[in-house]
């Protein structure tokens, strides 16, 4: 309440004035008839001079209303005048300091959960590690007890895969400032991925098939390439039917990846890049995170290496296009 009448203070003032006035007015003119304009000249020239002062008091805060842009300075009142403006102003002062508080200790509380995330990872790949070494040291057995380690070693293989995929999620974070663009032989690339993943080739009897050239180079970043390869070829794999090949091919500066298998459906193909979405697929095997074709999404947008999806025909093709990155050396 307070506020409001020394807001309205002018007003106030103003009305005390005509109120004083008219009475003093009336009673000197005897006919106010005869003197009608001169009244709405006196009334008039009181209400422009207040007018006038109250636009002099607001006019920088009716200027800053009404620019186009916005900046930091806009979270607060651009030099408050009147009462109403210097209280509006500190009670937005005090929600932009409460903002950023609470902004901060997000942050902070991000971070550290990411911390314990990469933490945990790694050290949750030491056991795994040395348990693959223990299953290797085992060769020599029985039949039956090779076949119990082999699917011991298999889910280990799945685990370290997605513990690198977690590994992975919390380094893209600062992906642009880990960005080392370089000249890359893109079939020793592909080469490398696909000797990575041998054992998944041979566990699901998918058999790779590379077409590239040992001339073709592309300039981009060799290890967040290499994660993008090694997620489309895994998926690739993990999708594929048996006894079939995976075809992967570099021609007019585009790399295709080309797996035979279930057709992905039409209203999941725009889909399937959001984060944790499985699809039909996912659902039915079980395996998938939703994480892997996200990572790919998020490498290759900050790489500015557009890509694309297509299945149809029980044929499934992702391309990569480097025509912005490319050269051919004779």
């Amino acid at each position: 309440m307070k506020l409001f009448f020394r807001d309205h203070a002018s007003v106030i003032i103003l009305y005390g004035i005509s109120f004083l006035l008219l009475p003093w007015l009336f009673q000197s003119l005897d006919d106010l008839s005869t003197h009608y304009d001169y009244f709405i000249f006196l009334v008039s020239f009181f209400f422009m001079i207040w007018l006038i002062g109250r636009y002099y008091r607001r006019r920088k805060f009716y200027a800053h209303l009404q620019q186009a842009t916005l900046t930091k300075n806009d979270l607060h009142l651009y030099e408050p005048q009147a009462m109403i403006e210097k209280a509006y102003s500190h009670k937005l002062r005090q929600m932009q300091y409460l903002y950023l508080s609470q902004q901060q200790l997000l942050e902070e509380q991000a971070e550290e959960k990411q911390l314990v995330l990469s933490h945990f990872a790694h050290q949750m790949k030491t056991p795994l590690s040395v348990i693959q070494l223990i299953i290797q040291s085992r060769t020599c057995e029985t039949t039956g007890q090779s076949d119990d380690w082999q699917t011991i070693h298999n889910e280990c293989e799945k685990l370290t895969f997605t513990l690198n995929q977690l590994l992975t999620y919390e380094r893209t974070s600062n992906l642009v400032a880990d960005l080392k663009i370089e000249p890359i032989v893109i079939k020793g690339l592909v080469q490398e991925v696909i000797n990575d993943l041998k054992d998944y080739f041979i566990a699901k009897e998918v058999f790779p098939k590379l077409t590239v050239a040992e001339s073709d180079v592309i300039y981009s970043d060799r290890k967040w390439l290499k994660i993008v390869f090694y997620q489309i070829i895994n998926n690739a794999i993990k999708y594929s039917e048996s006894e079939t090949s995976i075809q992967i091919t570099y021609d007019h500066a585009s790399v295709q990846i080309i797996n035979s298998g279930n057709t992905i459906l039409d209203s999941e193909i725009s889909r399937v890049f959001d984060l944790f979405y499985t699809g039909v697929k996912g659902r039915t095997n079980g395996e998938a995170s939703g994480i892997g074709l996200y990572l790919v999404k998020k490498i290759l947008t900050t790489l500015e290496h557009p890509f694309s999806l297509q299945s149809q025909n029980q044929v499934t093709t992702f391309a990569i296009d480097f025509s912005n990155s490319a050269k051919a050396y004779s």
